[in-house]
């Protein structure tokens, strides 16, 4: 009983972190079981459930289980990293709305040329909502996404992070 226990918890944990990055997604049988749930228990669950069933590869695979063969796979690591490890130019220079560290992160991103100056504008204007006092880089990824999909002209964006 013990081995066993160990092994779900061993198992679970890779679960909570894929459930705390993606927050389940919107397809598998973990997904519809678990549908509306919040917190930490019903997204391992339905992560769990997709995991060891296999019903969430059947189903992208197939186009079933509420899944899509059109998604796309998306990691925030460059944009947290490059943040994390600039964040004092960062902060500076969008709070001036222009400089190098700025310049770096829309490239990052993919701000075409015609969209950087909304761009600059646009962090200008947000830096104490993407660089609260205190805040992490994940906050700050997440704040800068919301500020990116609230401007009608840099919405395009906000997936790209």
């Amino acid at each position: 009983m013990r081995k066993i226990l160990i092994a779900v918890v061993i198992s679970a944990v890779p679960a909570f972190a894929f459930a705390q990055q993606n927050n389940i997604g919107s397809c598998g049988w973990g997904a519809k079981l678990f549908d509306g749930q919040s917190g930490i228990a019903p997204q391992v669950l339905a992560v769990t459930t997709n995991g060891t069933s296999g019903n969430q590869t059947f189903g992208i695979t197939t186009g079933t289980s509420g899944c899509t063969q059109d998604g796309v796979v998306k990691s925030t690591w460059k944009t947290a990293m490059f943040i994390d490890g600039n964040k004092d130019r960062l902060a500076r220079d969008m709070s001036i709305g222009n400089g190098e560290t700025l310049d770096s992160l829309a490239h990052l991103i993919g701000v075409r040329e015609q969209d950087r100056v909304a761009f600059s504008r646009a962090m200008q204007t947000n830096v104490s909502v993407i660089f609260p006092s205190g805040s992490t880089t994940d906050d700050s990824v997440v704040a800068l996404r919301q500020v990116l999909r609230s401007d009608s002209e840099l919405s395009q964006y906000a997936a790209s992070i």
